[in-house]
């Protein structure tokens, strides 16, 4: 193996490099991209520490229904669901839970085109990712129904403290 400029050896000893250079712009990079890395993980931190825990006794799929069950209502159902979802077709039963607890908001105070709009919101998650394959994608499905019905329970219940 040759080397080329043998006659100049960095500190390192190597032949032929400049890693003073390297080694400033490796400092650089640290310094720029080391605080900007702190403070990501202080938003992500602070995002997870905000996330639920799971409140059901196992990772059985009855636990979880019972825990989506007895929570006080759609938000804190929804973020249940969140913290509690498998990712997976197992979903579908935890997303009916809370489409439930939702409903329960709002289904009785709509007027037929109102409900019409709610089911078509239904269809389109159920199409969605109708062509796709995987339980993910099944788990995708339950969420967005999921999110639909809370919506509507949002809405209910804003109209509902705006009209006392």
């Amino acid at each position: 193996m040759d080397v080329v400029n043998a006659g100049h050896l960095n500190r390192k000893g190597m032949a032929g490099t400049n890693l003073n250079a390297k080694e400033g712009t490796m400092r650089l990079r640290f310094w720029v991209a080391g605080p900007a890395l702190v403070l990501l993980e202080g938003f992500l931190g602070g995002a997870a520490l905000a996330a639920e825990e799971c409140q059901a006794k196992s990772t059985s799929m009855d636990d979880i229904v019972v825990a989506l069950n007895a929570a006080p209502g759609c938000e804190r159902a929804m973020k249940q669901f969140e913290a509690c979802a498998y990712g997976a077709s197992g979903d579908v039963q935890f997303g009916e839970v809370v489409e439930k607890k939702c409903e329960a908001d709002f289904i009785g105070q709509l007027q037929p085109p109102q409900k019409l709009s709610y089911q078509r919101e239904l269809r389109v998650c159920d199409q969605k990712y109708r062509s796709k394959s995987g339980t993910m994608y099944i788990s995708a499905t339950a969420f967005c129904r999921a999110e639909v019905a809370q919506r509507y329970s949002q809405r209910a219940l804003k109209a509902g403290r705006a009209g006392r």
